[in-house]
């Protein structure tokens, strides 16, 4: 979308949303895939093997939605623990995938050596609706902080609080998608009354670190285990990814906490947010999911060999 086609369809140039533009941006919301049928059915399957926990339940008019985590059977004080979040951003399909297929296929591998909470679809409706916002116009990955107007966001802050000092790791799995750059930033724009300005999308996977807490050697272990499975974005010809200076291959570094990330939500030592490319032709489904999964994989194998050394 260039400047000259950039005037989104919903407000008044220069001027923020309110009620009336919130609710006809929601009017064009269509539900276009089943929270039950994709999501909840298959954290049902994992019943057997681990204990499933609903966190809360979001009620949106006539949608009801059940908010479930996957909690390890064997939990012990003893044990380091591992917070796994996906479809904070509803619309972001591998970090929903990503994180039930790591459960299925992997989790097992780890029993009796971690404490594992996953919640793998924070925010339903978005997920429902492939959109990145909740049906308010919030982001919940700018809206984990005290007093949250986001239900997603409170709720999961919710779960996490009991064990927030407890956690060893937390891997937040996001995707990056050209729809970032033709619905969702000048959305955006609309929403907070402010001109839209073109970016660019980076083709490939890349990691958002914590600035105040960026842990390169880990951020490391994870690109070289995604890079086997997909590949890993470059920088842009401003040596930037998303506007943020690139400081490893694929790695950049927010202010999480500050900014209301969901990867701020815990005292870990070990945090990233994982960020998968859907729309390169040289990235399937698949391989999206997996890149997830193996994300997941490298974070927990680094944080348990830098503490068993």
């Amino acid at each position: 979308m260039s400047k000259a086609d950039s005037r989104y369809p919903i407000g008044t140039p220069g001027q923020p949303w309110g009620a009336a533009e919130v609710a006809a941006w929601r009017s064009r919301q269509v539900r276009q895939r089943s929270y039950e049928a994709e999501v909840l059915d298959a954290v049902e399957r994992l019943r057997l093997d681990f204990d499933v926990l609903q966190y809360g339940q979001l009620d949106y008019g006539d949608d009801h939605y059940p908010l479930l985590a996957i909690k390890s059977r064997d939990w012990s004080d003893a044990l380091p623990g591992v917070l796994v979040t996906g479809g904070v951003h509803g619309y972001e399909t591998s970090g929903v995938h990503g994180a039930l297929q790591f459960v299925a296929r992997h989790a097992a591998d780890y029993v009796g050596r971690i404490n594992l909470l996953v919640a793998p679809c924070v925010s339903p409706w978005g997920y429902e609706r492939i959109h990145r916002w909740n049906p308010d116009a919030l982001d919940p990955n700018r809206s984990f902080r005290d007093d949250s107007p986001a239900r997603e966001s409170a709720a999961l802050m919710q779960l996490v609080a009991p064990l927030h000092d407890n956690f060893l790791v937390h891997i937040d799995l996001h995707e990056t998608t050209d729809s970032d750059e033709s619905e969702f930033r000048p959305a955006l724009a609309a929403r907070d009354g402010k001109p839209f300005e073109p970016g660019e999308i980076p083709d490939g996977f890349y990691l958002v670190g914590d600035s105040d807490n960026p842990q390169p050697g880990f951020q490391r272990a994870i690109i070289d285990a995604v890079a086997a499975v997909t590949h890993i974005a470059p920088a842009d010809a401003r040596g930037e990814i998303i506007g943020s200076p690139v400081v490893a291959p694929g790695v950049i570094n927010y202010a999480v906490k500050q900014l209301g990330l969901c990867a701020g939500i815990t005292s870990a030592r070990y945090t990233t947010t994982t960020e998968v490319y859907p729309d390169s032709p040289r990235a399937t489904p698949q391989q999206c999911n997996a890149a997830q999964a193996v994300a997941v994989r490298a974070a927990i194998d680094y944080a348990l060999a830098q503490a068993a050394g």
